[in-house]
């Protein structure tokens, strides 16, 4: 039997091949990037294929893909490129991994990192709900190998929900010490059964709360896309569940279909509505906001790192 080629949507995401197909509706002008281009894109690009990483930018398609590889930022995706969720928005492929873990891949990224000379590094994966720990030791021994070769570099992780894990898979990736947790909620609970029906809401949360119990100097982060077809009362509750968890950066983002297979495009939200939830957001009492139709988790994570310490030193008075 052949492999499975996952540049073909039909091989890339099995499970949503028989779906109805879900027009995609012309993109607004507030939406549009240009493609990527330049030296310093080639240069992430080959540092990337040297080393033999995947990047959530290029399987996810993210649209800021052009602008951050050119300034030298990407952000790597661990243990392989085939997810075992099927979450309905998401382009990374799913089914069952083909291979174990790499135990050569934290090196692997060690190695890039320090190669790209990187001040600020966010390190993502696929849900591995076939290995017993989620992979959790994996994202450990990742942290700690940047750690050993860029001792300065920050590191933001964003990782799966753990969900059928016991409490120790949690434990083990704090204990690594990681300066930024970041899990994404995704969208509001009452969308979980159609947008994001493996994983439980309140597991999610749950999960960013345990994070601060288990070291209350960890900052936590967590983000939503909006035009999924939630309304903004929705949108404000999540909001209050995030900070009753003590949740110290949100990220709010456009939801842009990937194919017509996908999920559909509730709406397109305007600028002004995205200002709107970032003000809310704040006055909730967040430290730090990221609400702007193109923006993504780990978008100018290294500058909003930077203000994230800051508010933090400022609402405790130091200088």
């Amino acid at each position: 039997m052949a492999p499975r080629d996952l540049k073909i949507p039909e091989q890339r995401h099995p499970e949503k091949a028989r779906r109805p197909d879900n027009p995609q509706p012309k993109k607004p002008d507030w939406i549009r990037v240009k493609a990527p281009s330049g030296q310093g894109y080639a240069e992430t690009a080959r540092i990337m294929r040297d080393n033999n990483l995947v990047t959530v930018c290029e399987e996810a398609g993210c649209p800021n893909v052009g602008e951050c590889w050119s300034q030298g930022h990407a952000t790597m995706m661990i243990m392989g490129e085939v997810c075992t969720r099927a979450c309905t928005f998401c382009n990374i492929a799913t089914g069952k991994p083909p291979d174990a873990l790499d135990a050569f891949e934290p090196g692997r990224v060690a190695h890039a990192v320090e190669k790209l000379g990187l001040n600020h590094v966010v390190i993502t994966s696929v849900d591995r709900d076939d290995i017993e720990d989620g992979g959790a030791d994996h994202f450990a021994q990742t942290i700690r190998a940047i750690r050993h070769r860029s001792p300065d570099t920050t590191i933001e992780i964003l990782t799966p929900d753990f969900i059928r894990c016991g409490p120790e898979a949690l434990e083990a990736v704090v204990e690594a010490r990681p300066d930024v947790f970041n899990h994404n909620l995704e969208t509001v609970p009452g969308l979980y059964p159609e947008v994001r029906p493996g994983a439980r809401y309140f597991h999610s949360l749950r999960l960013l709360q345990r994070v601060k119990e288990l070291d209350p100097g960890m900052f936590t982060k967590s983000g939503i896309m909006v035009g999924l077809g939630e309304n903004k009362q929705a949108v404000m509750q999540v909001m209050e569940d995030m900070r009753a968890a003590d949740i110290d950066f949100l990220t709010i983002g456009q939801y842009l279909q990937p194919t017509p297979k996908h999920h559909r495009v509730d709406r397109f939200v305007h600028p002004d509505e995205f200002a709107a939830y970032e003000k809310a957001a704040y006055g909730k009492g967040f430290l730090m906001v990221s609400a702007t139709p193109l923006t993504r988790s780990s978008y100018h994570a290294g500058d909003d790192f930077a203000r994230l310490r800051a508010a933090r030193n400022t609402k405790l008075g130091i200088a």
